[in-house]
């Protein structure tokens, strides 16, 4: 019944498009009559004449007078069109709808009702719509399709664009400071012979005249510690990066990512810097180091608690990772404490640990906190602690159960880092993992030349952004999420 309503509906705007074309008016004109003020500008010129332009959003008629609003970005606006003052246009105004782009002009007065309007004097069409606007759109049975026609979505949800309005506010104040604290933004290559910095899947794409196979990147992290080997001492990148998983409400396959590198930093002097960069962003944000979401009050105060990541498997399950030395023996330790850990691609230490922690430890934290020193099977890329060499100098960022920010000391040693490599490579050949990381002989030469002690970071945009709005996933923080194909 609503396709047969929607496509009559379309047809009848399609025979006002030929109307209009007959009565030689371009339903579509590349430019407007006259300069146009934003809406928010012109409400406060009343008396004066005003043009403005934008989309219209309701039309009652009145006998010989027709009132429509008009929306833009800044704000709305009432128009009052008469018969006495357009003379023979005022019959186009019936090849109207709302949906509409028009133009208008005239002087600006306040209705006894208080509607601040503009009396119009002269009109232009600017796009004609054929599709009407839905009217409940949050009432849609698919959830998908808020997402899929994003364009409707920011029409009739403001909410939606306020929360893409603060996430281009966070993007900024992520990049003046760094900006201030003396880093260079860079733009390193999306299209990759060799993918790396990430345990993840790639995409692969083929490039024809070189006929060779590229990879989109899943992080940018070998290349900028590429540039700290040339020379640079800070360098940041904020990136789309692609891996090839799973799709829930903290991941999707094209992602955000603001990654940055310093050198003669270790991990201590960005846990540091963490506390005071992001808890001075979420106040200029929100307003409050202290925010809601979901039903908890998170706090982003520094100083954060500190917790090594064996001490936070043992905190909730009583397991001490430290004394599992085998697969089977950490296996048997969670069988014993009746865990269901939540993926089941555990096929070795490093990815069993992480389900581990995933399922137990995660879903528990709510304030910030930075799991720190992880098992260095679990960080190929980091450097290990010289006090206990199984560890690495790593922390993750987690809030509200979410991990914000992955970072640590750089691995340097070009002859370690081969080592680390090897020993991925032979893991996941012996227990067929399908996530792991590749050997980069180039990196392995670049390290060669000597890079000097260096501390990365990396932090999800559009996980940070979903904090800071409280939204459910993050398929709400990014304008046009992958999804499943339009089933037709």
């Amino acid at each position: 019944m609503a396709q047969k309503r929607l496509a009559q509906i379309r047809k009848v705007r399609l025979e006002k498009i030929a109307k209009l074309r007959k009565a030689g008016i371009n339903p579509y004109p590349s430019k407007v009559k006259d300069k146009r003020q934003k809406i928010a500008v012109a409400r406060k010129n009343q008396g004066k004449e005003v043009s403005v332009a934008g989309r219209l959003w309701g039309i009652r008629e009145h006998g010989n007078s027709i009132f429509a609003d008009l929306k833009d970005e800044s704000g709305k606006i009432q128009l009052f069109f008469q018969k006495k003052n357009l003379a023979d246009e005022f019959r186009l105004l019936k090849l109207l709808d709302i949906g509409d782009f028009i133009w208008a002009k005239g002087e600006v007065f306040k209705t006894k009702a208080g509607e601040i309007t503009v009396d119009v004097g002269a009109f232009q069409l600017l796009t004609k719509s054929i599709r009407p606007l839905p009217s409940t759109w949050h009432g849609l049975k698919d959830i998908e399709e808020r997402y899929r026609q994003r364009y409707v979505d920011l029409l009739l949800n403001p909410q939606v664009r306020q929360v893409f309005e603060k996430r281009a506010k966070i993007v900024r104040l992520l990049r003046e400071y760094l900006d201030n604290q003396g880093f260079i933004e860079v733009k390193t290559p999306a299209l990759q012979p060799i993918y790396g910095g990430a345990t993840a899947r790639p995409f692969i794409t083929h490039h024809n005249a070189l006929d060779i196979d590229l990879y989109l990147r899943i992080s940018d992290e070998l290349y900028l510690k590429r540039l700290i080997v040339g020379g640079f001492e800070k360098v940041y990148e904020i990136c789309t990066d692609f891996r090839n998983e799973g799709i829930d409400r903290w991941h999707n396959p094209e992602f955000t990512q603001l990654e940055f590198y310093w050198a003669y930093a270790d991990y201590n002097d960005l846990m540091i810097m963490t506390e005071a960069m992001i808890a001075e962003i979420v106040k200029k944000v929100v307003g409050s180091k202290k925010i809601k979401y979901k039903d908890w009050e998170v706090d982003f105060s520094p100083p954060w608690q500190r917790l090594s990541f064996s001490e936070a498997i043992k905190k909730e399950t009583g397991i001490d990772i430290d004394k599992t030395k085998t697969l089977a023996e950490l296996k048997t330790a969670v069988k014993a404490k009746g865990i269901t850990l939540e993926s089941k691609d555990t096929k070795d230490i490093p990815s069993l640990l992480d389900a581990l922690y995933k399922t137990a430890v995660r879903p528990t934290i709510v304030n910030p906190i930075f799991i720190t020193d992880h098992p260095y099977l679990m960080r190929p890329l980091a450097k290990r602690r010289a006090d206990v060499p199984e560890k690495v100098e790593s922390f993750q960022l987690v809030v509200a159960g979410a991990e914000l920010i992955n970072a640590y000391s750089e691995l340097n040693d070009p002859q370690d880092q081969k080592k680390r490599w090897q020993e991925d490579l032979k893991r996941a050949k012996e227990s067929g993992a399908v996530e792991y990381q590749v050997m980069d002989e180039d990196y392995i030469r670049a390290l060669e030349y000597g890079m000097p002690p260096t501390a990365g970071w990396g932090l999800g945009i559009d996980r940070f952004t979903a904090i800071l709005t409280n939204q459910h996933s993050i398929k709400d923080t990014i304008l046009f999420p992958t999804l499943r194909p339009e089933k037709k």
